[in-house]
């Protein structure tokens, strides 16, 4: 294929899977296997598992790590040199966080123009209360094993996701520190990530 079609390529697809992907790193990764080794097969599913296993063990997110390295395969895999392997890296990086860039671009002008507006603070308002919900309950979906057999659900303490006392102490401190001193949130991360250390 055409060098230039092919990176054209790489940008197209890996911007649809950023605009149309939901739920974070792991649902990423399915959709692009689905599109680069079974849809335009570019790459076996061999080195895409071994993409995964790599993208897991690399600092930062794993469905940004995934694009960069399937990138470079791609690129790779059409014959063409180690310039053009991180050129493909490249274009594939930044055609999966473009999506989630310019709408929060957008969101952050709408804000900016309409954070006075009246329907616009009870939106927002309204917001709050359910983005807590949904926070709270991950905590829970982490913290029970949830059963809805029967109508009625039943809830099993997973005791291995289940913190220790140690960990509601932190917990505690740092809402204390946070809520009641307005404590810098950086300075309650490295103060947790110390104590944690000494602790356990």
């Amino acid at each position: 294929m055409d060098l230039t079609l092919l990176l054209l390529e790489i940008f197209w697809t890996f911007f649809v899977i950023g605009m149309f992907t939901f739920g974070g790193g792991y649902a990423i990764m399915s959709l692009i296997q689905a599109q680069v080794v079974f849809g335009k097969a570019w790459i076996t599913e061999e080195t895409f598992i071994d993409i995964v296993a790599i993208s897991q063990m690399t600092p930062g997110p794993v469905g940004l790590n995934c694009s960069t390295y399937v990138g470079y395969e791609v690129m790779r895999a059409a014959g063409y040199g180690q310039a053009l392997s991180v050129t493909g890296s490249l274009i594939a990086s930044l055609a999966i966080v473009l999506p989630s860039f310019l709408i929060v671009l957008a969101i952050a002008k709408a804000y900016a123009k309409f954070h006075e507006n009246t329907l616009f603070k009870g939106a927002m308002s309204a917001l709050r209360p359910a983005v807590v919900g949904l926070i709270g309950a991950a905590a829970l979906v982490m913290i029970f094993r949830i059963s809805l057999g029967g109508g009625t659900p039943a809830f099993t303490l997973i005791r291995e996701n289940f913190p220790d006392w140690k960990s509601w102490a932190l917990f505690a401190a740092a809402f204390v520190a946070s809520w009641r001193f307005k404590a810098d949130p950086v300075v309650i991360l490295l103060a947790g990530a110390v104590l944690g250390l000494f602790l356990y």
